[in-house]
């Protein structure tokens, strides 16, 4: 089917006429007065310990960095631009203070470019790394990927520092494309961070968060397309331990007919003030009929002391979609997965063990990339060995 340059100008000005604002994400602006200072009583951070942001939001300047180190394959550039470029390459504009903070406060953008046709084998791998929770960091970051590119992009976070960061992900026509990002922080780090992700006509994108480390971890995933044919896949794994603080956001922005997204979130919690919170939100714009979405939340609270929040939501605009729906449950372990296992002579450790790496299995087999399947596998070992399994180990062929 041909689409013609009329049909092309009618969706561009339905975009514009049907703009439609979601009461969990507020309209996207640069000027900081638009993004005032929370006091906690806002639907968008009622969840969050604002104490325990350490200033973050006040938005102070500061000359610390991240050390990075990178693997780039051929083809793949790295590079330092200006603020004005970044808007050109269509960076989605920050929807809250401290993406704006980050936007204002970052000495230059980072862009990693992926050009138009370019299929990358290798993944490129971005390793960020802070020396002091005392360091104030803000990041700017934009990744580009050109029409019909094929390419997977890691970013691991480790050490420590009060991290700000705004990502955004720019998706062109046709491209596929798979972003991982990894928080490995030491236990005192504190990381706000936004990826923004713009998806081109026919193009395909998948999002993967991992959670780990940090004292307080609040990450803010967006997506939104240029065009039909669109998909999103959002995916996060998390596991929270004692006095953690971990915050997934999610918003869907179907800003175009024939998209699809897909939202796939699992956690676990353990140890006295673990606490996770999960917050998803699909909007469907009058303009984007024939959409597909879904978005689905599982928790496992594997001791006393944890407490886990978990909100889907759908804001629908049009009757004339292929489908919606949301799902969300918190429970401990299975008794009968447990109790199957015990009767075939598993002990009582090995079962929890088994049934978490069940739990966490399909979405680990999503990652593709092999080093960091490895290191989310062994992570998740050593958290288990922290308290539910503490002092066990099992046993070697």
């Amino acid at each position: 089917m041909t689409v013609t340059d009329a049909a092309r100008e009618s969706v561009a000005s339905a975009l514009e006429v049907d703009r439609v604002n979601s009461h969990l994400n507020p309209p996207p602006s640069y000027d900081l007065a638009d993004h005032p200072v929370p006091t906690g009583r806002e639907e968008v951070w009622r969840f969050t310990p604002l104490k325990r942001l350490r200033g973050l939001l006040d938005g102070e300047a500061s000359s610390s960095a991240l050390t990075w180190t990178t693997e780039i394959p051929a083809g793949v550039t790295l590079s330092e631009i200006d603020a004005a470029t970044a808007r050109e390459i269509g960076e989605l504009a920050p929807n809250d203070r401290p993406s704006a903070l980050a936007v204002a406060n970052a000495a230059s953008p980072v862009l990693l470019d992926v050009p138009a046709d370019l299929e990358v084998e290798e993944p490129v791998v971005l390793r960020l790394h802070g020396e002091s929770v005392d360091d104030v960091v803000w990041g700017h970051h934009v990744l580009r990927f050109g029409a019909h590119s094929k390419a997977t992009v890691v970013l691991v976070h480790t050490g420590s520092a009060r991290y700000s960061a705004t990502t955004s992900v720019v998706v062109g026509d046709g491209a596929q494309v798979n972003v991982l990002t990894m928080q490995d922080w030491d236990d005192d780090a504190v990381h706000l961070g936004r990826d923004a992700i713009r998806v081109g006509r026919d193009a395909s994108v998948r999002h993967t968060s991992i959670s780990f480390g940090g004292d307080v971890v609040r990450l803010h995933a967006n997506v939104e397309y240029d065009a039909p044919g669109g998909e999103a896949e959002l995916f996060g794994l998390y596991f929270a331990d004692e006095g953690q603080h971990l915050e997934h956001r999610l918003f869907a922005d179907h800003t175009a007919p024939k998209t699809k997204s897909n939202v796939l979130y699992k956690g676990a919690l353990q140890g006295q003030g673990a606490h996770t919170v999960w917050i998803g939100n699909v909007l469907i714009r009058p303009v984007a009929e024939g959409i597909e979405t879904y978005e689905e939340n599982r928790n496992l609270v594997l001791t006393d002391g944890c407490q886990a929040d978990s909100v889907p939501n759908l804001e629908i605009e049009t009757g004339e979609i292929e489908g919606a729906g949301h799902a969300s449950a918190t429970a401990r372990f299975d008794d009968e997965q447990l109790f199957y296992l015990r009767s075939r002579g598993v002990s009582d450790e090995e079962a929890r063990r088994l049934v978490l790496h069940g739990f966490f299995n399909d979405l680990i087999r999503k990652v593709g990339v092999p080093f960091l399947e490895e290191q989310i596998t062994a992570t998740v070992e050593d958290e288990l060995a922290k308290n539910v399994l503490k002092g066990y180990r099992p046993a070697t062929a």
